[in-house]
């Protein structure tokens, strides 16, 4: 069985609507250890003919067995397989990869079959070609000559069953030529099948065969020089079985980690190759991650910062104020309408089951002394319930006691801010300090609250609200009532028992409006920390944009790769690469720099962050989860947008890749 058999083969190419007929029949066989040499003029068809055979294209009609298989038609990848494992290739223009070194570029066939100890092998081969000394050498640093070298050492990677070689003295002197032509004289005398085209005589000289061509058809096949019609055989061991190729011949190798390092590599490489570019597509994404970084960042701060606010006043509360009526349509003073007494807190406190407790408050503002140091702050007068329904427990000393209120104690519970203006690090516990020129006893601190509004939460003093009316403040009225529910579902019912209550108090006609002001601190709260959500979501819209601006920035790149690396993407198919692994390679690349720009969009995000929380003093919080959805989303950008490119790349036939100018 002959291991090439070709069988009226035809190709034939629709060219302006004009179809061009470049073989026109070709019935040939080739037996296993031959040295071939196809021979004709330019436009005869014997390139065409040697892609064919190396089943970079495929004809337009005809039959093309290989050790005994039919292989004309098979699909993309199973033909990859082929040319993976038993098809060695050597071209004219070398078709080296220019960013990669000369070992890098012989491992690459092995890459694709899955060979082991792909690295020992490649040396081993260019030890072989004579370039043990220059495996590390990108092809630009290498002769001619030399670079044709490891373009043979690259064919052999695998143990090919046959060479297909497309004019490969074209581009040497005729001394690196001669040594190119031992050398596959060589190859063949160890049992490896040379198909070579070229229009050279002198080199179809050292063929045992010389195939010519005109016109599309053969014209002459000639047995010639020295062991014509005796096929080598030589160490068959170099070459692989006939049957083993039939069993085995459409089986892609699968994925493996050395395909993963070298499509990493790759993609490294090009950014490398082409930094600005790489740098201006990065920057889309960088600027998409830091800025939702920085927005959530803001947002989380924002959220955070209100929810501590809402904890500090407590759960299930209700606020009682007197109402501020409108006349002429001005409104009034607050409390003009209406007044809050100590009676209504006793009776607030008992008009609805679900109430737990009730507490009535008076402000004021008071100066506030300690030896040399004074300040101006607002005291608050409060029954002993204060402490639980606001979550005001003094993190050191005590809170005042009913006893106390009753009997109008003065002792008084510092807030942070106060602490730190007239105490520094200074224990102010059981120290004795002036209110309006009144001597009052420090028991406790308040736990710090931060800022509300406009307002420092930790700016005050708290005295029991006996006090506060008859020796501080002097105030026969409470400003507002607070009671607490139960449970949230109760504060309904509490609310409207305690509106009867009122109405019924201040002797309201069923007419006449309330002359108070109900307020449920649930809802508020709610409300604060949905609006709080929303913003942020909004905020994290926006940044998403910005990510989605710098994806399509990738995918033109990425185009751009694709269209200048066509050549490159027709060799990798040429040395057995499947679509699957062109499409993984470019899937990788721009993931890895949308990635890239991730990490780094990350980190300045961060900065940024931290820089607006130091100088504007707002509230930020950079989270794990912020983090990787960042690097997560920034990451799929690249996929996502790189995949058209990638699939494009994928889809190129080899041949057509090959010939891309």
């Amino acid at each position: 069985m002959a291991l090439i058999e070709l069988s009226g083969i035809t190709r034939r190419y629709q060219m302006a609507g004009e179809e061009l007929k470049i073989l026109k029949g070709i019935d040939l066989s080739i037996e296993e250890g031959e040295f071939v040499a196809i021979m004709g003029p330019s436009g005869s068809g014997k390139s065409t003919l040697l892609q064919i055979l190396g089943m970079l294209d495929k004809p337009t009609s005809g039959s093309y067995r290989l050790a005994g298989k039919d292989v004309s038609m098979l699909a993309e990848d199973e033909a990859a397989a082929i040319r993976s494992r038993f098809i060695g290739f050597v071209f004219q223009m070398f078709n080296l990869l220019s960013r990669t070194s000369a070992i890098e570029n012989v491992m690459l066939p092995m890459i694709y079959s899955g060979a082991a100890l792909r690295e020992e092998r490649a040396r081993d081969l260019l030890r072989e070609v004579g370039l043990g000394d220059r495996v590390s050498h990108k092809p630009n640093q290498l002769s001619g000559g030399q670079q044709q070298r490891v373009a043979i050492a690259r064919a052999m990677a695998n143990r090919p069953k046959v060479i297909f070689a497309d004019e490969p003295t074209g581009n040497l002197a005729t001394d690196q030529s001669a040594e190119l032509l031992e050398l596959l004289k060589l190859l063949n005398k160890g049992g490896v099948t040379v198909v070579i085209v070229t229009h050279d005589r002198d080199v179809a000289e050292h063929a045992q065969r010389v195939i010519s061509i005109r016109d599309g058809m053969v014209v002459s096949d000639t047995p010639r020089g020295e062991g014509a019609g005796a096929p080598a055989r030589g160490n068959v061991a170099t070459a692989t079985n006939p049957s083993r190729l039939s069993s085995s011949l459409a089986k892609p190798a699968g994925w493996s980690p050395a395909e993963f390092r070298e499509y990493w590599a790759s993609a490294m490489r090009a950014m490398a190759a082409n930094k600005v570019r790489s740098g201006l597509s990065m920057l889309g994404i960088l600027i998409g991650v830091a800025a939702v970084i920085a927005m959530l960042a803001l947002g989380k701060g924002a959220q955070k910062s209100i929810e501590r606010q809402l904890a500090s006043l407590g759960s299930n509360l209700v606020m009682l104020m007197p109402g501020s009526p409108s006349s002429h349509g001005v409104r009034i003073e607050r409390g003009s309408a209406s007044r809050l007494e100590l009676e209504d807190l006793k009776a607030v406190a008992k008009a609805n089951p679900h109430i737990v407790a009730a507490d009535g408050n008076v402000n004021g503002q008071v100066q506030v002394v300690f030896a040399d140091k004074n300040a101006n702050t607002q005291a608050t007068g409060a029954t002993p319930v204060y402490a639980t329904m606001r979550n005001a427990q003094p993190y050191y000393g005590r809170f005042f006691t009913e006893s106390e209120n009753e009997r109008l104690s003065r002792v008084v519970l510092l807030g942070q801010t106060v602490v730190t203006n007239l105490f520094g690090a200074e224990n102010p516990v059981g120290k004795t300090v002036k209110l309006n020129r009144i001597g009052f006893q420090v028991i406790g601190i308040l736990p710090a609250k931060g800022a509300g509004g406009f307002r420092d939460q930790d700016d005050m003093v708290l005295v029991p609200l006996k006090t506060a009316m008859r020796r501080l403040v002097g105030k026969k009225y409470l400003n507002n009532i607070a009671f607490e529910c139960d449970a949230p579902e109760n504060i309904a019912p509490a609310i409207a028992d305690v509106r009867a209550l009122m109405r019924k108090r201040n002797r309201l006609p069923d007419w006449k409006e309330d002359d108070f002001d109900l307020r449920n601190m649930a809802d508020i709260q709610a409300a604060l920390e949905g609006t709080t959500k929303t913003f942020a979501t909004l905020l994290g819209i926006v940044a998403t944009i910005s990510l989605l601006v710098g994806g399509i920035g990738i995918m033109n790149i990425m185009l751009v790769s694709v269209s200048e690396r066509t050549r490159e993407i027709g060799l990798r198919k040429a040395l057995g690469a499947t679509r699957r692994a062109i499409l993984s390679q470019f899937l990788m690349e721009s993931a890895s720099l949308a990635a890239l720009g991730g990490i780094i969009g990350i980190l300045i995000g961060a900065g940024v962050s931290l820089g607006i929380s130091k100088l504007a003093g707002w509230a930020v919080l950079v989270t794990p989860q912020s983090v990787a959805l960042s690097f997560v989303f920034s990451a799929g950008v690249g996929v996502v947008f790189g995949y058209w490119p990638a699939r494009r790349a994928s889809l190129l036939s080899p041949i057509e890749a090959l010939r891309y100018e």
